[in-house]
């Protein structure tokens, strides 16, 4: 049986499912035809429901529910792990991080600032938007063209994601806030980025038997990290292979794996905050794949 899949191509990414689409471990008799996006394609293409099983932001989740559920491997969950916002000029960096832990509020000229955001439906646009919900003025960007939209000036802030949570310095670029950070003091939870899900209309046994293969190529990554370097390197957009690994370590932990009674409750949390706020509608169905 052949199901398609859809993923980025970040190292934390290629790390989980290497095993997988290259046969390093038991597939039970499916094979997986692979599509390699940035997030906010792969969460449109999740609306269409154009992929069996798919990479998603949790904030898209909410809108793709009704035709997928999560599974328990695959998610990119965990502290320290949250988008940063930045700017090219450090004194407005400054500022807007003041106004954000005093709960001072912004000014009339803050309200103007063009924001650079990876996508409307990522986790990072809706974190933005529980942090300073008043900044309204944003530009969707690919992930990548954020730090150059802001070192040429085109956008005032930019709200990073992935690897370049580990470049902007190198580019003069000033942090304003870490909004996983902000989660994590503000609830005390880990926060859910991404997770893997599963059409809903795909039969159970087959769900299961996804759930339990990305689990166990999980596994196999975490067994023979290094397996998967070429391939890893090859998506990697030139990356240096400590930073590769750096990425990995951020992103791919024991909630990969499996998510745990800590894990869903964080997602449970950031869906109930988010439907309290008129972020996103309240889903009407399960959002977890229970396992048998």
């Amino acid at each position: 049986m052949k199901l398609t899949l859809g993923f980025s191509p970040c190292p934390n990414d290629t790390f989980i499912f290497d095993a997988l689409i290259h046969h390093k471990i038991d597939t039970e008799g499916l094979d997986f035809e692979v599509e390699y996006q940035d997030v906010e394609t792969l969460n449109q293409k999740a609306f269409k429901q154009e992929l069996d099983i798919t990479k998603l932001s949790y904030h898209a989740f909410a809108y793709a529910a009704k035709d997928y559920e999560l599974l328990d491997a695959g998610s990119a969950l965990g502290f320290g792990v949250g988008p940063l916002l930045i700017a090219k000029d450090e004194k407005l960096a400054s500022r807007l991080r003041e106004a954000l832990l005093s709960g001072n509020g912004l000014t009339k000229e803050d309200l103007s600032l063009r924001i650079g955001i990876p996508g409307k439906y990522t986790t990072a646009n809706f974190l933005l938007s529980l942090a300073f919900p008043s900044l309204e003025n944003k530009e969707e960007l690919l992930f990548s063209a954020i730090e150059n939209s802001l070192l040429v000036e085109a956008i005032d802030l930019g709200l990073i994601i992935h690897e370049n949570r580990f470049t902007y310095q190198e580019k003069g670029l000033h942090k304003v806030v870490d909004l996983g950070d902000f989660w994590e003091k503000t609830t005390g939870s880990p926060i859910p980025l991404g997770g893997i899900v599963v059409k809903r209309s795909l039969g159970e046994e087959v769900k299961l038997k996804i759930n339990r293969l990305v689990r166990a190529s999980v596994q196999y990554a975490f067994a023979n990290p290094k397996s998967g370097l070429d391939y890893i390197r090859s998506h990697a957009q030139e990356m240096e292979e400590s930073v590769m690994y750096k990425h990995i370590e951020l992103y791919v932990n024991q909630y990969s794996e499996n998510l745990g009674k800590e894990g869903r409750r964080a997602i449970q949390e950031m869906f109930d905050k988010a439907v309290a706020l008129n972020i996103i509608p309240k889903s009407k169905d399960n959002l977890f794949l229970t396992e048998k």
